[in-house]
């Protein structure tokens, strides 16, 4: 293909991606992102946030092809960074990623029950209790790995949909998924046995019919559980099972988080919502992207601290102080 034409093909590319998934890295100063064409690109927060930083600053300083469909999901261990998409788990090691260095270290399916199955992963989840991962996806089904020997040591079924997200609640070895099946299953991690389900979308003040049953984002703190898609947006109190307060969000959200005395969400729209947990809403702070997957708060490293969000765009828009945003990065 000749250069030009290349040119075209890549600004097409851009024009039409989506970025998934996003996670830093151990030491802080790096940010990864998947896209919807399967690369990952590994942004330098240090770099982007210095006073020196030029327009090439925020772009990538390695993209690598990963898989050969979307990254769906990213996080990170100490030493590597795990990445998912259609059917397979890879490991990439951070020492050799920030010398350009873009070797799998490893690769994984999960036991699906056919050969055939190739479901997407969409969520994964590490737990550092007892250094295992949870992943879960297209087959209904919440894989437990061990991190150590690379085996998959249980699976959690009971939903009849894909599932959408994992929220982990390692204080008492427990974890929550939220599928497309409308509700929202908590697991005990110990027995794989599970403790309960809960149909959101039979609560009378969290249905909306219009938009479906679906769960695609969810968070806990402790007893508390905010979770969202078709209902509304929510705050729970798991103990008692009661849902305590329904957030005014006509949009549906794709992505929450607990962060100090608020709940972050971005979904459907190009905005991030700083919520009150009383239901009022703090702050509305305008995004490059039209609809967000995806928001990444960096806490490994103090004088990198920001928030990052990224969706259906090529750009990912860095805040460092989280009431606007201050640049975006950008894959080239």
């Amino acid at each position: 293909m000749a250069p030009q034409e290349m040119d075209v093909q890549r600004a097409l590319e851009l024009l039409h991606m989506s970025v998934f998934s996003q996670s830093v890295s151990p030491c802080g100063k790096y940010l990864a992102a998947g896209n919807s064409y399967g690369e990952i690109g590994i942004f330098s927060l240090s770099a982007a946030l210095s006073a020196e930083a030029k327009e090439e600053s925020k772009k990538p300083v390695v993209c690598f092809t990963a898989h050969d469909g979307p990254v769906y999901a990213l996080t990170s261990t100490d030493r590597q960074l795990l990445s998912a998409s259609d059917g397979e788990l890879k490991a990439w090691n951070w020492a050799e990623i920030v010398k350009k260095g873009c070797k799998e270290a490893w690769s994984r399916r999960p036991p699906y029950r056919s050969s055939l199955e190739v479901p997407e992963i969409n969520s994964l989840q590490l737990n550092l209790k007892d250094n295992s991962l949870l992943l879960a996806g297209g087959d209904c089904t919440v894989h437990a790995m061990d991190l150590e020997t690379g085996v998959f040591t249980h699976a959690l079924r009971g939903h009849t949909d894909y599932i959408h997200c994992l929220a982990l609640r390692d204080q008492f070895h427990e974890c929550l998924s939220g599928s497309e099946d409308g509700s929202v299953r908590h697991w005990d991690l110990r027995t794989g046995g599970q403790v309960q389900a809960i149909e959101v979308h039979k609560y009378e003040e969290c249905s909306r019919p219009q938009y479906g049953k679906w769960i695609r984002c969810l968070a806990t703190d402790s007893d508390w559980m905010v979770c969202g898609g078709g209902p509304a947006l929510t705050l729970w109190h798991l103990r008692s099972v009661t849902p305590t307060t329904v957030f005014p969000l006509a949009p549906a959200q794709h992505h929450a988080m607990f962060y100090q005395d608020l709940i972050l969400c971005a979904g459907q729209g190009p905005t991030i919502y700083h919520l009150q947990l009383s239901g009022d809403i703090r702050a509305r702070i305008p995004c490059s992207p039209p609809a967000l997957h995806s928001l990444c708060l960096n806490q490994r490293s103090p004088e990198h601290k920001v928030l990052t969000a990224a969706g259906s765009s090529h750009k990912i828009d860095v805040f460092t102080n989280f009431g606007y945003r201050a640049f975006s990065l950008a894959f080239a």
